[in-house]
């Protein structure tokens, strides 16, 4: 339950996020929340987390411990990033890796973004990770976004705005995201 979109447009990366949390069908608006946000900084990226609310306080916990922060400047070193993760998410924070008996892996059980000065990405929870040109949305609320922001990419010039106008319509029409909208963004390194 959430709206998380990724925009890259003249020279800027932006990540965006609404602010709702939800326990069933009780929702926790941001005004109740100390911490609403569903995104986190680790060296110079930023990372936005769809799905259960406790991947923020686990990545949370994993990067602040960490000496060097990892990599993520292409989608191998991202991989291998997340690939280690796996086993640290298993046996020191409790993963239940079990999804479903088809898949050909086990589970992560997290989708999320990076946005940072190399591009915008997406991980999955098969350790999928993707790269993209334009822009991307998730969680609940990613269909109106990815619909809005393909609407709004090539009559506006700012990544920010078009990433505020998907995570708008994912508040609008999602009842399981909701408004302040939080975002960051970085500029990107020419290649």
């Amino acid at each position: 339950m959430s709206t998380l979109v990724v925009v890259k447009k003249n020279g800027v990366a932006c990540i965006a996020a609404d602010t709702l949390t939800c326990f069933g069908n009780k929702k926790q608006l941001a005004t109740y929340d100390a911490v609403p946000t569903k995104m986190l900084s680790a060296g110079d990226s930023y990372i936005g987390l769809v799905g259960s609310a406790a991947h923020n306080l686990v990545l949370e916990s994993i990067f602040s411990n960490r000496k060097k922060q990892p990599n993520f400047n292409n989608r191998l070193k991202i991989f291998e990033f997340f690939r280690k993760l796996h086993v640290q998410l298993k046996e020191d924070y409790f993963l239940n890796p079990k999804e479903d008996e088809q898949d050909p892996y086990e589970s992560s059980q997290m989708d999320l973004f990076i946005a940072n000065s190399y591009g915008i990405f997406g991980v999955f929870s098969l350790r999928e990770v993707f790269e993209y040109n334009k822009f991307w949305a998730i969680g609940s609320g990613g269909e109106f976004a990815l619909g809005a922001m393909y609407s709004a990419y090539n009559h506006l010039d700012s990544a920010e705005e078009i990433a505020k106008i998907g995570v708008s319509a994912g508040v609008e029409f999602d009842d399981g995201s909701s408004a302040p909208i939080m975002c960051h963004s970085v500029d990107l390194i020419d290649n």
